[in-house]
């Protein structure tokens, strides 16, 4: 690390008593109120890594069996499956995208906590909705409502920043980045199985799933101590809106950070909805395909899931901005691969890779932003880091429903072409950084 990141122990530090001392290079702006102590950095971001896990297991589980919903619940002919999962997939993020800055600002301005137990709670209601959903405008209509849940992640990677040392962030923010990554992988898998043997139908899947939202709420309102902040927000809703916004698109290393992003992340949002279909022409024993979709979403995807943390120690170590370009080549070189894996087997090593790649950048990513963000406008600043993600999920499917009619082949070198391109927009943040050393903060 640079010599300006070194952890050093402030004078406001030194001063307080030593039982409610934050840990050395936490920000000096959370205190606890009182001689009770904060919660430790590791145990909130083991609190957080189980919300987001729950979250991601069972959206793991809508987004894989979701063609599957529609084909064998709903009774809706198999190519018109693959033009509704185009087109229903991205009604999450068009719900959403627009209360993205306001979700940050409330989160800084008011309280962390109830936004992200607010998130659990509209979550459990979107199952239940799905599971009692009868037809594909149901579905369409249900899923959508998910729009309202968005915007949690970014408050708990600010709420996690605040108590962690910062020679420890990107550590840190891989332990809740690999949350997301295992849950779709274990979900589906898991999903699979208790469906291919006839335990529960999709119907009863979607049920525990809102079961388990109800339990990731309980545990974020009755177990997570949400440390009072001496800096808060200042102003109107509508002004902190607009002045996260202005703060990204004004700062040129801000903008390239997000630019790189929303590539790389629309090269996989382009696929995603469509890889359970690109099983389905490897596979082709319909009595066990379940499972076979959980292998290549699921399984796979863990082992490379797994190894997010130690990519964040490597981030942490050797810098950022490094090692998101080593994945955003890794992500291209993947997407390419994946149309020509002869078999399951080798499809779902390939899938392991791409989980590596693309859970690794966007921890960098995220990494990248957490530094350098003051901590009163963390949280509106991280969840704006989330629209390239939202704005890829609404325009990734409905190209790649315009690509998958020229064939699999074509959608994934496309998508692939797309993962390289954001290695332009990384050179240009590499030389930019170079040369303006003093413009590389967020201010």
């Amino acid at each position: 690390m640079a010599a300006s990141e070194k952890v050093i122990e402030t004078a406001e530090d030194a001063a307080l008593p030593e039982q409610i001392k934050t840990e050395p290079g936490a920000d000096s702006a959370v205190r606890p109120a009182s001689a009770r102590p904060a919660q430790s950095w590791k145990f909130v971001a083991f609190l957080f890594f189980i919300v987001s896990f729950i979250e991601a297991f069972i959206l793991g589980q809508l987004f894989a069996f979701l063609p599957t919903y529609l084909q064998h619940q709903m009774n809706v002919p198999t190519d018109q499956a693959a033009t509704l999962t185009g087109l229903i997939t991205p009604l999450v993020f068009i719900v959403g995208l627009p209360l993205i800055p306001f979700w940050g600002v409330w989160a800084d301005k008011y309280s962390r906590k109830v936004i992200i137990a607010r998130s659990a709670f509209i979550e459990a209601l979107v199952f239940l909705l799905v599971a009692i959903s009868q037809n594909p405008l149901q579905l369409a209509l249900s899923i959508g409502l998910a729009g309202f849940q968005l915007g949690n992640t970014g408050v708990m990677l600010a709420a996690l920043r605040s108590v962690t040392p910062r020679h420890q962030v990107g550590f840190a923010l891989s332990i809740l980045g690999v949350a997301s990554p295992l849950g779709f992988a274990v979900g589906p898998q898991l999903g699979g199985f208790l469906t291919d043997a006839h335990i529960v139908d999709l119907h009863g899947l979607f049920y525990i799933s809102a079961a388990l939202s109800v339990l990731s709420g309980l545990l974020i309102t009755f177990v997570y101590r949400e440390p009072p902040r001496l800096i808060k927000a200042v102003g109107s809703v509508g002004q902190l809106a607009w002045g996260a916004l202005k703060g990204v698109v004004t700062v040129p290393v801000t903008l390239l950070i997000f630019a790189c992003a929303a590539v790389l992340i629309l090269a996989w949002q382009m696929t995603r909805p469509f890889i359970p279909l690109l099983v389905q022409n490897v596979y082709t024993d319909p009595a066990t395909l379940n499972s076979a979709i959980g292998l290549v979403v699921g399984t796979a995807a863990v082992f490379g899931a797994l190894l997010t943390p130690i990519t964040g120690l490597i981030g942490d170590r050797f810098g950022y901005r490094r090692v998101l370009g080593f994945c955003a080549a890794g992500t291209a070189i993947a997407l390419a691969l994946f149309p020509f894996a002869p078999n399951i087997a080798l499809m779902a090593v390939v899938s392991g890779l791409l989980s590596i790649f693309t859970s690794t950048s966007t921890t960098m990513v995220y990494s990248l932003i957490a530094t350098e963000v003051p901590e009163e406008r963390r949280s509106s600043t991280l969840n704006l880091a989330f629209i390239p993600l939202y704005a890829a999920g609404i325009i990734g499917p409905i190209i790649g429903a315009g690509l998958i009619s020229f064939g699999f082949v074509t959608l994934m070198l496309v998508s692939a072409a797309f993962a390289a391109g954001s290695l332009f927009i990384w050179y240009r943040l590499n030389q930019f950084v170079k040369q303006s050393p003093s413009q590389n903060q967020i201010t």
